[in-house]
């Protein structure tokens, strides 16, 4: 809803020339240019936040103060970082730094995008209301009627669904009240015929139709789009309704969509309002369900946890892959069939809690059935072991350890306990989700990254930047730029002859096999950059991926037809360019000086090929078979060995995230507040029997290439994402950094 009004803002603020149009394009992008910028003043300043400082300047003279006098201004600058509503220095005449005293409130969000991306859409909510009026942001109430009122006996009612939220019970309420039965239908496979009949029969009655789930079966869907369009008002009775559900879809056929009234209601966010549905909803809401357990104080303590649980496990959502490296569906259901579950088990033994069957049936099977990636399901019986357990029994146990206020409250009617559940802060801190406090910075900047990559797909291509520079002026430049810096594909025969396929060195064939994997990827890129050339200059017909490239060269994005031959990456052209370039250069080094002593991980385009042939390397000088090998993993003090190690690899360039490495203790350590990476020591990886693995306090940490940390399995069987589980030093318990969301990436995302 607040992308809407902004959307309506801009379009207004663009088209009175109140803002210039390469600005709102920044806000968007984040800056083009591909220029490094100049060395940070200061270490605490983020690179993000100097690079885009530095692109800001770029895009128009009057921003370049900004950079210029920042060394003089550092002090305004660092209380703006420090703050926890910078925007409220940055208008405050006496407080911000002098560079902006000429600013404009929209250029004060350019800059705030640059120093506080997690305060942007705070930032942009008090611009709207400025700009257009407080209707603008208050999300209009959920109201069925009126949207009813709007609607006809051809055109359909759609409610856009998001997570959590279900409007069925709400339309049932309604078609009550207007005297009207519902006859619904949950689409999927083999559902058309039947969905046809019951709107055949209703069309003649004047009945009311629920389709629900569309996005399930989108191959039906150009069939309903017809018999839509078919319709004629006079031969269909004028009670006749069609309401249909479904989550956002591409496959949805956009004709239905214009001549829709569509209504979307957001599920209630927050543990309290979580907390308050689940005891709203049945059977926990039935008086005889919840005081007639045989074991009612046990009962009542175990179903709040569980309740909690559900709650927390839903907000973790929130925090991106900190949360869940896949964003599960999970339902009121799951939570039903455990409650009935938690009921039954203590009716059949009131005096002892069969403690590991509810917490399989809980986590392994109703919870767990959804879960398919290991790592989340390691943390769902994690955080399922806080709330299952004996502790849950007696008084004033606390559910969060970091904030023992919240305690599970003593057993009460299901009223006391509402009233209990309400007296709950509404805003709670991340630590009750297991979180550190960084959290909601990683949250708050997800956020607005993902709104302004919607409101890019909005914005139309033919406006270019702030220099009078066309479009394909300024593409022209970059590619010449790309192609400039990239240097010649390797030739792979010469290199072989240099590196032979040998039986005791098998890091020769991974250096090959990258080679050829980062040949093919560099004639991609410049065989499209030469074709865009040749298109700027009406030489070439502009086929439809090249104008994606055309365009996503423009936003600064990372082309779609480069990805595809590449290694994941999430940067933005600039970085990936850079990054590129930078990888090129650590396998000449290994052409020209012969192999490492410390591998740059990071660089290597497939990761697992790198660590089987350091497996093999092993296996082969001490004859082992190699399926009885594993790995593991040392932090020398030493971070620059002169020589190679005897057996395994050195290997560097890997971040922290959600915690950070102490280089006084030598293990991992909370983070620092506002930093969200970090960079790890030096990793020996040591090839071991699996029977002789050492055994050290230590917290089995994933590693994973980019921070989306979800993958999909490649032919290879391997994940494109996710590479190997690292232990490191811990001597806090593992669950504890399960929780954190603690993981290692190979690449950041700028």
């Amino acid at each position: 809803k607040l992308l809407f009004s902004f959307l309506l803002t801009m379009r207004v603020q663009i088209e009175f020339k109140k803002v210039v149009v390469s600005d709102y394009r920044f806000l968007l992008t984040g800056g083009t240019s591909l220029d490094e910028p100049p060395a940070k003043p200061a270490e605490w300043i983020p690179d993000r936040f100097w690079l885009e400082l530095f692109k800001l300047g770029k895009t128009d003279e009057k921003y370049q103060v900004i950079q210029n006098s920042f060394p003089e201004e550092i002090k305004a600058w660092k209380k703006i970082y420090d703050s926890t509503d910078p925007m409220r220095i940055l208008q405050d005449e006496n407080q911000k730094p002098a560079s902006m005293n000429e600013f404009g409130s929209f250029q004060e969000l350019l800059v705030l995008r640059c120093a506080r991306p997690d305060r942007v859409l705070p930032a942009i909510l008090h611009y709207v209301a400025a700009s257009m009026g407080e209707k603008f942001v208050k999300p209009p109430p959920f109201d069925i009627a009126g949207s009813y009122s709007d609607s006809s006996n051809v055109a359909p009612l759609i409610f856009i669904l998001s997570p959590g939220s279900d409007p069925s019970s709400a339309l049932n309420m309604f078609a009550n009240e207007k005297g009207k039965d519902i006859n619904s239908l949950s689409l999927g496979q083999g559902q058309g015929p039947k969905a046809e009949k019951l709107m055949e029969d209703a069309f003649h009655v004047g009945g009311w139709v629920l389709l629900q789930n569309c996005h399930l079966f989108a191959s039906w869907m150009p069939k309903l789009d017809k018999i839509l369009e078919q319709l004629d008002p006079r031969q269909v009775n004028s009670d006749f309704r069609l309401w249909l559900t479904s989550y956002p879809s591409d496959k949805f056929p956009v004709a239905i969509l214009q001549n829709s009234v569509k209504i979307t209601n957001e599920a209630p966010q927050g543990l309290r309002a979580n907390l308050i549905g689940s005891y709203l909803m049945d059977p926990i809401n039935n008086e005889d369900f919840f005081e007639r357990c045989l074991a009612p104080e046990a009962f009542k303590r175990l179903l709040y946890s569980l309740c909690f649980f559900h709650a927390v496990i839903q907000e973790r959502r929130l925090f991106g892959p900190l949360g869940w490296n896949i964003p599960y569906e999970f339902t009121q259901n799951d939570l039903r069939i455990s409650a009935r579950q938690l009921r039954m088990f203590l009716d059949e033994s009131p005096d002892e809690v069969q403690f590991k069957a509810i917490n399989y049936l809980a986590g392994e099977c109703n919870y767990g059935g959804r879960v398919t990636e290991k790592q989340d399901r390691r943390l769902l019986m994690v955080l399922l072991a806080d709330y299952y357990c004996e502790g849950t029994l007696e008084e004033g146990y606390a559910l969060c350890a970091e904030h023992p206020e919240f305690e599970i409250p003593p057993p009460a009617s299901h009223e006391d306990t509402l009233v209990n559940i309400r007296n709950m802060p509404l805003v709670v801190p991340p630590g009750i989700y297991g979180f550190h406090e960084n959290a909601n910075l990683t949250r708050e900047q997800g956020e607005t990254y993902a709104m302004m990559e919607s409101l890019l797909l909005t914005v139309g291509q033919a406006s270019a930047g702030g220099g009078g520079s066309s479009m394909e002026e300024l593409i022209g430049q970059v590619a010449d730029d790309i192609l400039h810096r990239t240097p010649q594909a390797w030739n792979l025969a010469s290199v072989q002859a240099k590196y032979p396929t040998m039986y005791e060195e098998s890091m020769n064939t991974v250096l090959i096999q990258e080679l050829t994997r980062f040949n093919n990827l560099n004639k991609v890129i410049t065989s499209s950059l030469k074709d865009i050339q040749k298109a700027i200059k009406g030489l070439l017909l502009m086929s439809e991926d090249l104008e994606q490239v055309f365009h996503s060269i423009f936003n600064g994005k990372t082309p779609a037809m480069w990805l595809a031959a590449s290694y994941p990456s999430l940067k933005p052209l600039g970085g990936y360019t850079n990054d590129l370039i930078e990888r090129l250069k650590f396998f000449q080094n290994w052409i020209d000086r012969g192999i490492p002593i410390m591998f740059w991980i990071s660089g290597i385009y497939f990761t697992q090929a790198f660590t089987t042939g350091a497996s093999q390397n092993f296996a082969r000088k001490y004859t082992i078979p190699i399926d009885t090998l594993t790995f593991d993993f040392e932090m020398p003090k030493d971070q620059e060995p002169m020589e190679k190690p005897a057996n395994g690899v050195y290997t560097y360039g890997v971040f922290l995230e959600g915690c950070k490495w102490n280089w006084e203790t030598w293990e991992l350590t909370e983070s620092d507040p506002k930093v969200l990476y970090t960079p790890v020591p030096m990793i020996w990886i040591v090839p071991c029997k699996k029977t002789e693995l050492r055994k050290f306090p230590s917290y089995e940490c994933p590693l994973y290439k980019v921070s989306t940390r979800k993958g999909v399995l490649s032919t290879t069987g391997h994940s494109t994402n996710f590479v190997m589980p690292i232990r490191l030093n811990s001597s806090t318990p593992e669950s504890h950094w399960v929780k954190r969301g603690v993981a290692m990436l190979t690449s950041l995302d700028s």
